[in-house]
């Protein structure tokens, strides 16, 4: 990420976005939703392979 949206608030940002016009706004939002959802899953499947972390499942690790 550049220097200068480490430096943009959340306030800024929230003030630029109200700016845009109403399509634009909902195109984002709907950009936004899009990306939380796929966060949303990625969290969800990662919950899915705790189970390979175990002690004793290496084993598959090992080549032929």
């Amino acid at each position: 990420m550049s220097e200068t949206m480490r430096n943009i608030s959340l306030d800024e940002i929230k003030s630029i976005i109200f700016q845009l016009p109403t399509q634009e706004f909902f195109t984002l939002v709907d950009a936004i939703e899009a990306r939380a959802e796929t966060v949303a899953m990625m969290r969800l499947a990662e919950t899915g392979f705790q189970e390979w972390n175990e002690e004793g499942e290496d084993i598959y690790d090992v080549e032929a």
